[in-house]
C-alpha cells in the first residue's frame, strides 16, 4: 500500500468524511454505471480540495482509510494523484486534455550529480526529442527548463495541481515556462534521479502517447529505445560525470514511482564502486551485512533493507544505504519460502546478486527484524553491523568523505 506523507489530524472536517464516503461507496458498488457515477461525485470533490490548495483535508481522508487499512484507501490515493497530474481545460472555445509527465533519469557517480535550470536551447531540443519519440502527433508540450531532484519536486498533491494547471495552460498559449526563483537545496547522493517535468496537451479523448496512437502497448518498448539513443546525448551535457541511464517518460506519480524502484541498484553497485576506489581496495576486501528493518509501530512487516558494508577484516561499518520495499514486494519475502523455480527475485536475493555482482563475496544476512533507527545528532540511518548491533557508519579518517546522506 502507498502511504500518505502526513500525520493524523484529530478531527475530520465535512470534505474529509465527504472523500471517505464517497470512496467506500465506490468499493461497493455493483455496476460499472454505479462505479462511474460515484467517481465523477469524487472527482469534483477532489477538484475543488485541491483547486483550494486544502491538502490537509486529503491527508487526513488518506490517513484514516490507511489505519482501517481499506481498500477505499487505495480509491481516494488513485484518485487525488489522477485529479492532480491531470486536467480538462478549455482553450478558444474547445476542450483539451493535459497531464503532467515526468521523465526520470537515473544517474551514479563519486562526485556531484547536477540539478537546476539549464538552456532554452536544451529545452527546445529535449521538447523536439519528446515530441518525436514518445507523443502523439496531434500533442502540445511545454517543458519546465529545469533539471529537478526529488527535494525539488512539488511538495503536496495541491502543488502538483498548481503546477500541472499552471503548465497546461503555457502549452495552449505557446508560453514559456520560467524556472523557480529560488530551489530547495539538493541532498547529495551517489546515485539518485534526477527529473525532467513537462505537461502534454490534447484535444480532448485524443491520444498522448505514441502507443495509444499505434493501438499497440508494446510500442512503449520502441519509444523508450528512442528516446533513450536520441535524449542521451543531451542529458550527459546536463550531468557531467555520471553514468546515467534514462526511464520512459509517463505520468507524474508513476514515473516517480518506477524511478523509485529502479535507483536501489544503482544505488548498491554506485556504493561499491564509490568505496572500492577512495579506499583504493578491491570488492573481495568488503563485506556486506543486510539486516531488515519494520516500523516500531507498524504491523512487523518489512518496510526496507539497510546494507552495510564493512572494511576486512575489521568489523566496523564504514558505509551504509537503505532499499525501501515498495508496494507487493514485502509480500514477496513473506512468501519466499514457498516460492516456486520460476517465481520473481524476492528484494534479498536480488540485493546478494548485486553484491556479488560488483565483487562483495562476503555477504551476511541478520534474520532478525531490526527497529527503523536514525541517529540522534545527525538524524541519518542506523546500520546493523555483524553482530547485529544497530551502528552509525565511519568512515577511516584518512579517506575522502562521502556524501553527507547516505541512500
Amino acid at each position: 500500500m502507498r502511504r500518505s506523507s502526513k500525520g493524523p489530524s484529530a478531527r475530520l472536517s465535512a470534505d474529509s468524511q465527504r472523500l471517505i464516503t464517497l470512496c467506500k461507496a465506490l468499493i461497493l458498488a455493483t455496476s460499472r454505471i454505479e462505479e462511474r457515477a460515484w467517481e465523477r461525485d469524487l472527482d469534483a470533490l477532489l477538484h475543488k480540495t485541491l483547486r483550494l490548495g486544502h491538502q490537509a483535508d486529503i491527508d487526513a481522508a488518506l490517513d484514516q482509510l490507511f489505519k482501517t487499512k481499506s481498500e477505499a484507501y487505495e480509491v481516494l490515493m488513485d484518485g487525488v494523484e489522477a485529479g492532480s497530474e491531470s486536467c480538462v481545460i478549455e482553450h478558444e472555445g474547445k476542450q483539451f486534455q493535459a497531464l503532467l509527465l515526468a521523465a526520470p533519469i537515473l544517474a551514479w557517480t563519486r562526485f556531484t550529480i547536477a540539478s537546476g535550470p539549464f538552456s532554452q536551447d536544451l529545452q527546445l531540443t529535449l521538447s523536439a526529442q519528446l515530441q518525436a519519440h514518445v507523443l502523439a502527433t496531434d500533442t502540445q508540450l511545454a517543458m519546465a527548463p529545469m533539471l529537478y531532484s526529488i527535494d525539488q519536486l512539488p511538495k503536496s498533491h495541491a502543488d502538483t495541481f498548481a503546477l500541472t494547471q499552471r503548465m497546461a495552460q503555457a502549452a495552449l498559449a505557446k508560453t514559456p515556462l520560467r524556472t523557480p526563483a529560488s530551489a530547495t537545496e539538493t541532498v547529495p547522493f551517489l546515485a539518485d534521479t534526477r527529473y525532467l517535468l513537462a505537461v502534454v496537451v490534447a484535444p480532448l479523448g485524443a491520444p498522448l502517447f505514441r502507443w495509444q496512437e499505434a493501438a499497440n502497448p508494446a510500442e512503449r518498448s520502441a519509444a523508450l529505445a528512442q528516446w533513450q539513443a536520441q535524449g542521451q546525448p543531451s542529458i550527459e551535457r546536463l550531468l557531467p560525470g555520471c553514468g546515467i541511464e534514462l526511464l520512459l517518460p509517463d505520468a507524474y506519480f508513476m514515473a516517480c514511482r518506477t524511478a523509485d524502484k529502479q535507483i536501489r541498484p544503482a544505488s548498491v553497485k554506485a556504493a561499491v564502486h564509490y568505496l572500492t576506489h577512495t579506499l583504493n581496495i578491491g570488492p573481495e576486501e568488503l563485506s556486506a551485512v543486510i539486516g531488515g528493518f519494520a516500523d516500531p509501530a507498524g504491523d512487523g512487516r518489512i518496510d526496507e533493507y539497510r546494507i552495510s558494508y564493512v572494511l576486512r577484516p575489521g568489523m566496523e561499518v564504514v558505509y551504509g544505504l537503505v532499499w525501501p520495499l515498495y508496494g507487493e514486494e514485502d509480500a514477496l519475502e513473506v512468501m519466499s519460502g514457498m516460492a516456486a523455480a520460476d517465481a520473481p527475485q524476492t528484494p534479498i536475493q536480488e540485493i546478494t546478486a548485486l553484491l556479488r555482482e560488483s565483487g562483495v563475496v562476503h555477504v551476511k544476512r541478520h534474520e532478525e527484524i531490526f527497529p527503523m533507527e536514525f541517529c540522534d545528532d545527525c538524524g541519518a540511518p542506523l546500520y546493523c553491523d555483524l553482530e547485529g548491533e544497530l551502528v552509525h557508519p565511519e568512515m577511516p579518517e584518512d579517506a575522502a568523505q562521502p556524501p553527507s546522506h547516505l541512500h
